[in-house]
């Protein structure tokens, strides 16, 4: 395969990813509103420095408010990690590949982007918040279904996977890392029933609500983290999105498991080895802010790793 085509697919597969879990980060604090005590304020200042968009955000915004900050999220064309940015870019990514995608992909892919876009050009005013971003993620869920059912299995579909799964990753511990920036300001707040709200709220947005209290009967931070950091059957689990990821580079060169010949298969088998290995109480023990942070380290790594080994000219 031509390593622009892998390029596209790969890209295409990581905005689509990031479109929608964008969408789940503004869910986190929309879902937290409805659960607010009495003369509790919802923080927006936090849903910012999660996504690593703090420094563009205060040039273009004087402060951290609701609407500024959905805004900068959802449709602000200047922030290029915003819902409206990362459509377009996979639009752009899945045009310039055309013959490498199926035509349902290519439809829904493009009614997908004209509907955010839409939106936008009536001043991006949502009636409906809660409805809007379900329907980003929604449309993000058909694409991966369309595409699991239209586009064969061989390299193409490797390369899909690969962005999907290393993007996920990666904002899976953002998710994460947002309960750390909440709690912040209100340290004291740990062990409360707000606390439980704040825990079973990033759990709905991760959708692993459901899943988790099949497991578990109660929300237990150290249970969390080990259920969206370190299970082995949630698709949206770190450690589930790592494994495959390395399932996927290793299809793709055809090296077989358990071994390493490039940067990308090395950077993707020390993170899952460091993953099957690791324990919830030790992270936060250690802390879950300083663990995440390394993690998504670890993860920019394998994502330049992949890079050089695939798309380098």
């Amino acid at each position: 395969m031509l390593s622009r085509v892998a390029q596209s697919l790969y890209w295409m597969a990581r905005y689509i990813e990031r479109a929608e879990n964008v969408a789940r980060f503004v869910d986190v604090n929309l879902q937290l509103l409805l659960d607010l005590p009495a003369g509790g304020t919802a923080q927006w200042k936090p849903l910012v420095s999660t996504t690593g968009d703090m420094v563009l955000f205060q040039q273009r915004y004087e402060s951290p408010t609701r609407e500024n900050v959905v805004s900068f999220l959802t449709f602000d064309s200047a922030n290029p990690n915003s819902i409206l940015s990362c459509l377009t870019a996979a639009r752009e990514n899945a045009r310039s590949v055309r013959e490498a995608v199926s035509s349902d992909m290519w439809e829904h892919l493009n009614e997908f982007y004209h509907r955010i876009s839409a939106v936008s050009s009536r001043g991006g005013q949502l009636e409906s918040p809660y409805q809007f971003f379900d329907s980003v993620k929604k449309g993000s869920y058909l694409f991966d279904g369309i595409t699991l059912a239209t586009l064969s299995h061989g390299e193409s579909w490797y390369f899909y996977l690969l962005g999907r799964l290393l993007e996920r990753a990666d904002k899976t511990s953002r998710l994460l890392d947002f309960k750390y920036f909440v709690l912040l300001p209100s340290v004291g707040d740990v062990g409360t029933p707000f606390d439980d709200i704040q825990w079973a709220a990033v759990l709905r947005s991760a959708s692993g609500f459901e899943m988790y209290r099949k497991r578990h009967a109660e929300i237990a931070p150290n249970r969390i983290i080990e259920f969206l950091m370190l299970d082995t059957d949630f698709p949206r689990s770190v450690n589930y999105c790592v494994a495959n990821a390395d399932q996927s580079v290793h299809a793709i060169s055809g090296t077989p498991r358990g071994m390493f010949r490039n940067s990308a298969e090395r950077k993707l088998g020390q993170l899952r080895g460091e993953l099957a290995y690791a324990q919830a109480d030790e992270i936060l023990t250690t802390g879950l802010h300083e663990y995440l942070d390394r993690l998504q380290r670890g993860l920019n790594l394998a994502g330049d790793a992949i890079s050089a080994t695939f798309f380098a000219n």
